[in-house]
């Protein structure tokens, strides 16, 4: 938990700026949400563009010679909310193993790509066929910013997981970013994300798992279409990268519709 605190303090003072990020790519975090690898975002998958917008997602998440599915279907609704459902098949777990992920947010606050929010992540669990179930509620806030003159987009979750298996003391805290890597020879297509977790996106995850240190997660999200009425999002993640068995590899998409 220090390990993340100090981690987090030190990105918050690099890139902290009177600058405004161009554009984030929307993309799902590994339970569906609109985020960046295990942390919610403040925005809306369809916040800009659409009244209503429909985004399917998927993500391999290969642990251990393991390969664990990340299948997920989200709703926008009057670029304010959405609610979704990720279900994911915990390969490296014992068999009978499967979780249903359902999330919601609302979004009471937007400025340009800065905005605030609440959130939650219900999990229903089943580990080696014993039910293990879970609930999160979340602040969230994104803010713009710049990182040596590079448009990015920065996060901080706090928040509460609620189950028999998480200690009644524990609090949830994320930190991350999503930067526009080099806009003019990419076409702001492409995008680094970062984040620092000492949760993840469920109590029993494919890789990415916080355990007592905390986990960083980084990867490059690119997103072709830009900003249209379609979303065509790509994902390439390194997961809890700094402990070594807990090091894992995904892979995944994002597809969208928006309908005004």
């Amino acid at each position: 938990m220090r390990r993340v605190l100090i981690a987090a303090v030190v990105l918050a003072l690099l890139i902290g700026s009177a600058a405004y990020a161009q554009t984030t790519t929307k993309g799902m975090a590994f339970n569906g949400a609109t985020g960046l690898i295990t942390t919610p975002t403040a925005q809306i998958g369809w916040e800009r563009t659409a009244d209503v917008g429909l985004d399917f997602g998927y993500h391999a998440v290969f642990d251990n010679g393991d390969i664990s599915h990340l299948l997920k279907a989200t709703v926008s609704l009057f670029r304010t909310a959405e609610l979704g459902v990720a279900y994911d098949t915990m390969d490296s777990y014992p068999d009978d193993s499967g979780a249903f992920l359902v999330h919601g947010k609302f979004q009471f606050f937007k400025e340009g790509v800065s905005a605030a929010g609440i959130g939650t992540n219900i999990q229903l669990i089943e580990l080696g066929g014993e039910d293990i179930n879970a609930v999160q509620a979340y602040l969230v806030g994104t803010y713009g910013g710049a990182f040596f003159g590079l448009p990015a987009a920065t996060t901080v979750v706090f928040g509460k997981t609620f189950s028999d298996n998480v200690p009644d003391g524990d609090i949830d805290f994320s930190m991350g970013f999503e930067l526009t890597l080099f806009p003019e020879l990419f076409r702001g297509y492409v995008h680094w994300i970062n984040d620092f977790a000492n949760y993840s996106y469920s109590i029993a995850p494919s890789g990415s798992s916080p355990g007592y240190r905390g986990a960083y997660n980084t990867g490059i999200r690119i997103a072709p279409l830009g900003s249209s009425q379609y979303k065509f999002v790509i994902d390439a993640i390194l997961a809890d990268i700094f402990d070594d068995n807990d090091r894992a590899f995904a892979l995944g998409a994002t597809f969208g519709l928006g309908v005004n």
